[in-house]
């Protein structure tokens, strides 16, 4: 599918400050203080930037970004993308080996970093010989290159540049969750096509305020804490540290938040603490002791969302309903509104086809990847000879477009008896338990397996003083309806979290 005249990211910049009146984009604090930037102000930055590198790197590069989510990191994103280049966001808690992974995978010959991974970007420097250039992310800095920069100087030209809009401007590659990282390209045309649905889908709920809470490398937060705002003229307020998360809600009083699971049962548990400590407060005034009181939305994304945490935010007046997306279909494939039931994934967006083909849903979309970077045989295994992308992801779609997950293909176990068993859905029965914090269902020698995590502060207010007879007794339970197949045979009670991508997917032990 493919949408006529889609503008370039170049054009929604252009056209923000008098779409939108101007008004506040974004906010953030610095140095204990808010500060806030009008659409113009972000515009105007994001081309010194653009003016900047158009300098410094003439021909088209491709550039490593590794830094924090700030304001510099927008801008930064901005200025690489708007001059031509192609951005490739490194997730901050890569390791030096996979940073330098991802700098000679994708070829790239600069990198733009904040301060605090200088010793990473040097170490990783040695192990990769193409790097040629270096910019340091910082606020003096780029306050420099602001000025010396400006529409004013004498480089004002430099950001005449009109963007192909069907070269590639972003490699993001995928987080990885069984370790097998590739670059997914994607032009600017697939980014933004992903944007102006407006039109097709009146269901968009508007919101005033975000509080953008998760890492702006990964692409679901790009597209939906910045260029989608950007698009509709939503206010961004950037929360920086995961610890000043509770903090930052009280401080900007958001409207939404987008999070994954994690956080929306750590926002719970806060809530429900403050009710436990208040008992004269209605659910709505304990709620907004938490989150400032102008809450009403929170989308999920990156993992499986229990039911039962949506019924939970309900008793508060907050609408909780997770959606769906991949980085190679440009992150958004669903649009979750009041009316999805809470075990659905959203509403499939009007400018999406989807089918099923042997369980598998096949996406053809306008956000469609370009391919994966160098790898034109894993390209060719997702996309079909038609033109279709394969997700991956097994599922159903209702009469009224509301897409369903049931589990994901790769994830399947294969006994050796022939039986496929899907270990989303296992672990699907477990989170229904509040004992359970997290879990994982894996094969080992043929037999289901599976690791909890338990709920410990759940055990300790209930009085459950033997957890691991508890979570027995739980699976013992589900064993009792469950096909012979589907039988864990064996529960591993961890005393420490199951190892996490930086957006909180679970990683995924190989079968």
């Amino acid at each position: 599918m493919k949408l006529e005249n889609v503008p370039t990211i170049r054009d929604l910049l252009d056209i923000a400050p008098e779409k939108h009146d101007d008004r506040t984009f974004i906010k953030f604090v610095r140095d204990e203080k808010i500060v806030e930037k009008k659409f113009s102000e972000v515009r105007s930055d994001g081309l010194a930037v653009c003016r900047k590198l158009r300098l410094d790197i003439p021909e088209r590069a491709h550039i490593a970004i590794i830094s924090k989510s700030t304001y510099e990191y927008i801008v930064c994103m901005t200025g690489v993308l708007t001059a031509g280049h192609v951005a490739v966001p490194v997730d901050p808690d890569s390791t030096v080996e996979d940073l330098a992974l991802i700098i000679n995978d994708c070829d790239a010959s600069a990198i733009l970093y904040g301060e605090e991974f200088a010793e990473k970007v040097n170490a990783a420097k040695v192990l990769c010989p193409k790097l040629s250039y270096e910019m340091l992310i910082t606020p003096d800095n780029f306050e420099n290159i602001y000025k010396e920069f400006s529409e004013e100087s004498e480089y004002a030209a430099l950001s005449d540049y009109k963007m192909d809009s069907e070269a590639c401007a972003l490699i993001i590659y995928t987080s990885g969750t069984t370790g097998d990282k590739k670059g997914v390209m994607l032009s600017s045309e697939a980014l933004v096509s992903n944007l102006i649905f407006e039109p097709y889908d009146p269901i968009v709920v508007r919101v005033d305020t975000v509080l953008s809470v998760l890492p702006l490398h990964h692409i679901f937060c790009f597209i939906c804490g910045y260029l989608g705002p950007l698009n509709i003229g939503t206010c961004v307020c950037l929360n920086g540290e995961m610890k000043d998360l509770f903090k930052n809600l009280l401080l900007f009083k958001p409207d939404q938040i987008r999070v994954v699971p994690l956080i929306a049962q750590g926002i719970l548990a806060r809530i429900r603490g403050i009710q436990a400590k208040n008992p004269q407060l209605s659910p709505k005034e304990a709620a907004a002791m938490v989150t400032g009181g102008n809450l009403d939305l929170m989308l999920s994304g990156g993992a499986y969302l229990d039911p039962a945490l949506c019924k939970a935010f309900a008793q508060y007046g907050i609408l909780l309903r997770q959606g769906y997306g991949m980085s190679e279909a440009s992150a958004k494939v669903t649009l979750p509104d009041p009316g999805c039931p809470e075990e659905s994934v959203g509403r499939i967006m009007s400018t999406i086809d989807v089918r099923i083909v042997d369980n598998e849903i096949q996406l053809n979309t306008p956000g469609m990847m370009m391919g994966y970077y160098k790898r034109p045989e894993e390209t060719a295994e997702v996309i079909t000879e038609d033109g279709w992308l394969r997700t991956g992801d097994i599922g159903y779609v209702d009469d009224n477009r509301v897409l369903y997950i049931t589990g994901r293909l790769k994830n399947l176990i294969i006994l050796s008896n022939g039986e496929n068993v899907s270990p989303e859905g296992i672990e699907n029965k477990y989170k229904t338990n509040r004992l359970v914090e997290e879990v994982l269902v894996y094969a080992d020698k043929d037999m289901i397996v599976a690791e909890i995590f338990p709920n410990k502060e759940f055990a300790e207010l209930n009085g459950i003083t033997d957890i691991n007879a508890a979570l027995e007794e739980l699976t013992d339970k589900l064993n009792e309806n469950a096909l012979p197949s589907h039988i864990v045979a064996r529960l591993i009670v961890r005393d420490n979290p199951l190892e996490k991508t930086s957006i909180g997917k679970i990683k995924r032990v190989k079968n």
